[in-house]
């Protein structure tokens, strides 16, 4: 592991990781920071951590729409994707339940 030194929003963070996984990480770093300096620069919000949960769900949201490529899939959005599979495990968990009555 290597430890890698960050700024975000002007707050100093020391993370680990692989040789291998550095250039993503300073590219999530790099989004991340420029996204928090971007909610601050509104002045609508204003502490440290309200910025931060912001951010958060604003990059949750982008991952969610974020459409799978071409393929059997594609066109599917992450959010919509994860939605099926949820409930396609609601479908297996009742069926797997009513078996266990039967038995």
């Amino acid at each position: 592991m290597e430890r890698v030194d960050v700024s975000i929003l002007g707050r100093e963070y020391s993370l680990a990781c692989s040789a291998e996984e550095k250039p993503t990480l300073l590219a999530a770093v790099r989004h991340v920071d420029q996204l928090m300096l971007r909610i601050q620069g509104t002045g609508k919000v204003s502490s440290n951590e309200r910025i931060a949960v912001m951010a958060a769900l604003q990059i949750a949201g982008e991952l969610l729409a974020m459409k799978a490529p071409d393929g059997p899939l594609g066109g599917l959005a992450v959010g919509d994707f994860k939605r099926r599979i949820e409930d396609m495990n609601a479908v297996l968990d009742d069926a797997l339940s009513g078996q266990e009555k039967l038995l």
